[in-house]
């Protein structure tokens, strides 16, 4: 089955299959995006960017990009190891193997980037520059390529923290959110939400290179879009000084008190959050789990009061109405009663969940290594009305396509490709 094909069975989890030629359509057909990336940030960001049609070139070490080595991981087509984090962002792009600490290396990866429209790359702080591959080196080959670079404080000398390397919990804790909801008298809980550090500033990535290429249609010129994570965290977790500026503020190892319901509470077979963060939805709430009389007692006349009386009042009553009722059922009633909830799934709830299916939210990757459950990954939330979903082509192998791209692209021939791999310049090649 082709990666996005209709399951003939019914809605389901699509197929990435064997790794083949990026397909044509796509809004980003004829867009070429050489990506020297690693790990999540960037590579989500160019998955994206495959997603939208775009051919995304994937340069990588002769030993394969540092998200092969994440665990878990499974067996590629090529017999070596695939880690999860390399899995969820890799369908649908091609890879070439260069030694990047070769100066015959970097020149390869120069004169590549003379036929791309996009490069992007998050090598570290510094580090591209220092390989000759910076901004302004490439700029100078290629002065209408659209270049984003994705440090963990950004470009140039501004930050004070410009040296420091980053994952996605740096951002995330400097961002000041594991502070402001964090329990008291607990540590923080790192990577609350997966690497929302990383998937966060690869959107805000994205949505700069989309503005630079258009930037580029109306001037001819290309330009350096420079995204830190820390400034995309500061951005996606704004509450928290936001809310500080408005004098909404805790002491250390104090509950933080807001005017508004926002909590879990257990149903049947599981948990369920509610939210009820306006005076009319109050009502509602009281009456469905039937203590009309809330709507008349002093103790939760305000918002204020709803959230003191959470914990003895409020989520009691709530969990005695719910005691009999699967979480999806009790979330459905409250919804049903214009009451914000939802129930808290756990793995196997999402994969066999219907929308999940209809939206065509997960992609598999079939295994290798005899296992007959196949990877899971995210599929693409971007829905076009007059695009369909094109299907996409599994992770590729390490420098799977090197000797197609440095034929296709800058006409070497069998010998000269010999001698570079013979030199180790460059390496890869098809899965046996």
């Amino acid at each position: 089955m082709r990666p996005d094909d209709p399951d003939p069975d019914g809605p389901g989890p699509v197929d990435a299959g064997p790794a083949e030629a990026h397909p044509a359509g796509g809004p980003l057909a004829g867009v070429r995006v050489l990506a020297l990336e690693q790990v999540q940030a960037v590579p989500f960001a160019t998955l994206l960017l495959a997603r939208l049609g775009a051919d995304v070139v994937k340069v990588e070490p002769l030993a394969g990009e540092s998200g092969r080595a994440a665990r878990p991981a499974v067996t590629d087509a090529a017999g070596q190891p695939a880690g999860a984090t390399f899995l969820r962002y890799n369908l649908g792009k091609r890879s070439i193997a260069v030694d990047l600490k070769s100066e015959r290396g970097r020149d390869l990866v120069l004169d590549l980037a003379g036929s791309f429209d996009v490069l992007a790359e998050n090598l570290g702080p510094g580090r591209a520059e220092r390989l000759g591959l910076g901004y302004e080196a490439v700029a100078a080959r290629n002065p209408r390529l659209v270049y984003l670079s994705v440090t963990g404080f950004g470009g140039g000398a501004d930050s004070p923290y410009a040296a420091w390397p980053a994952y996605a919990a740096v951002a995330e804790a400097m961002s000041g959110i594991y502070e402001y909801s964090r329990r008291p008298h607990q540590p923080p809980v790192i990577n609350p939400v997966g690497g929302l550090g990383d998937i966060g500033t690869g959107l805000f990535g994205v949505v700069g290179v989309l503005a630079a290429l258009r930037h580029r249609d109306r001037t001819g010129l290309g330009q350096l879009v420079d995204v830190a994570m820390f400034d995309a965290m500061v951005a996606v977790c704004d509450i928290v000084a936001n809310f500080w500026s408005l004098g909404l503020r805790a002491e250390p190892d104090t509950e933080r008190r807001v005017p508004y319901i926002l909590g879990a509470f257990r149903a049947q077979d599981g948990w369920c959050v509610v939210q009820v963060i306006r005076e009319h939805q109050f009502p509602r709430l009281a009456r469905l789990v039937g203590h009309p009389e809330w709507t008349s007692d002093e103790r939760l006349a305000t918002p204020w009061g709803w959230h003191d009386h959470w914990a003895d009042v409020i989520r009691p009553a709530l969990e005695a109405w719910a005691a009999d009722r699967p979480m999806l059922a009790a979330a459905g009633a409250l919804a049903g009663a214009g009451v914000t909830a939802a129930p808290c799934f756990r793995p196997e709830d999402l994969v066999a969940d219907p929308h999940v299916a209809a939206r065509r939210m997960l992609v598999e990757i079939p295994r290798g290594d005899g296992v007959d459950q196949p990877v899971l990954v995210a599929g693409n939330p971007i829905k076009l009305s007059r695009v369909p979903e094109e299907p996409q082509s599994a992770p590729p192998t390490v420098g799977q396509h090197t000797a197609e791209l440095l034929t296709e692209l800058l006409g070497l021939d069998a010998a000269a490709l010999a001698r570079l791999r013979a030199d180790g310049v460059i390496g890869g090649g098809p899965p046996a």
